[in-house]
């Protein structure tokens, strides 16, 4: 008999998994221990509209108190856990208390990647990863204020949006040759850079920064090439790792994250993850993969509460993810890993446009600038796994799904 399930972790993930829980009919007891001293809240909003101050804290939140009260689901939050012990079936929190469990779930997500140059320690240096990193940074987004961001991915560009919108100058510092150079086509990134060129953003390419330099707090960015940036404000975006720290004393196998099975189990039969920190086998795809994505932490989610209520249910969604940069929308559907052809849908000069990865003629990935249609589409097409016509499909004129 499961008496009572631990979730540890309060971000989307852990909030998911609560609502399942319920609604898939478990009446006993549920914690959910977040180390953060707010209730679970959306994290996406926090490099844009919340950073940018048009969004209250409020509406931030992914379910209101009530909805905790109302279905009996208790909350420890501003409180870490410390210590999981698998044979004990017990997890440890900092102010010493201990939670025994029958269910464990593990939904740590993942943290900021730190800078390791000289004067990476100095006052200053802001990462933007939870709601406490915002209040400073948006202290410092004033006009004139001279920004410079390191790392020229989602949060940094996002963040450089944001900067702009409030009359501060911004500089982008990004080491490889093109800005979201991992993640999107090399149109797409020439896309945005224009974009972001345009509102006055300086990105500067192929760089590398070397150390930081100030009387106590940071006030010039130094590149290899001997290049200086004097900044006000200061906003590290070099990507994040999975949070294991928990997992892997526990003695639970890590590897770029929790490793788990397609069921969100972990090589413990009571412990689960779901979102962010975990390592997970994609059956669309045949690989694993760690995704920073709220619908992949959604939908793991529910797969991991319904698995643990023993309800056997495979973890296979095709990914999606999207930043807002401006008046942009960048929608991505799939994983275009092992991609043989790249087919440009319309033109980028029209600021509507989609790339499309196939293999063998099979859809595995697209990426929508503005172009709301095409992303959807392709989530149903990629899911059953459709072979696509290229010569239709660089036809903008032919709908999507008429290319088949």
């Amino acid at each position: 008999m499961i008496a009572t399930i631990l979730i540890i972790g309060g971000g989307q993930a852990g909030a998911q998994a609560t609502e399942t829980l319920r609604r898939g009919g478990f009446a006993g007891r549920i914690v959910l221990i977040g180390d953060e001293p707010w209730l679970p809240y959306q994290r996406p909003p926090l490099s844009k509209k919340y950073l940018a101050g048009e969004l209250a804290q409020d509406r931030l939140l992914i379910r209101h108190q009530s909805f905790y009260d109302e279905h009996g689901i208790e909350l420890k939050l501003g409180c870490m856990a410390t210590r999981i012990d698998p044979e004990a079936h017990r997890v440890t929190l900092a102010g010493g208390e201990e939670l025994g469990y029958d269910r464990l779930l593990l939904c740590t997500g993942a943290k900021s990647r730190r800078l390791t140059c000289p004067g990476a320690e100095m006052a200053g240096v802001h990462y933007l990863r939870g709601m406490a990193d915002v209040a400073p940074i948006r202290e410092g987004l004033k006009s004139g204020a001279r920004v410079v961001i390191i790392g020229g991915g989602y949060i940094g560009l996002e963040t450089a949006a944001t900067a702009r919108h409030h009359g501060c100058t911004v500089t982008v510092l990004e080491m490889a040759d093109r800005v979201m150079n991992r993640v999107v086509a090399a149109s797409v990134s020439e896309y945005f850079a224009q974009q972001h060129r345009m509102h006055g953003v300086e990105l500067v390419c192929n760089t590398r920064v070397v150390r930081l330099e100030g009387a106590g707090r940071v006030e010039r960015v130094v590149c290899a090439d001997g290049s200086s940036y004097p900044v006000d404000l200061l906003v590290v975006g070099v990507g994040a790792t999975a949070d294991t720290d928990l997992a892997s004393a526990a003695g639970l196998a890590c590897e770029n994250g929790v490793v788990v099975d397609e069921y969100c189990r972990t090589g413990d039969a009571v412990i689960f993850a779901a979102g962010d920190c975990t390592n997970h086998p994609s059956p669309r795809y045949g690989v694993r993969v760690r995704l920073e994505s709220v619908d992949n932490a959604f939908e793991q989610a529910k797969t991991a509460a319904l698995n643990m209520l023993g309800r056997p249910t495979l973890h296979d969604r095709v990914p999606w993810f999207w930043s807002d940069q401006f008046d942009n929308k960048l929608l991505i559907v799939g994983l275009s890993q092992g991609w043989d052809r790249q087919v440009l849908r319309g033109d980028p000069a029209t600021r509507s446009f989609s790339v499309c990865y196939l293999k063998e003629g099979e859809l595995l990935a697209l990426e929508a600038i503005n172009h709301m249609a095409d992303y959807m589409a392709a989530r149903k097409l990629i899911a059953g796994r459709a072979r696509l016509d290229p010569d239709k499909l660089a036809d903008p004129k032919i709908a999507l799904k008429a290319a088949v």
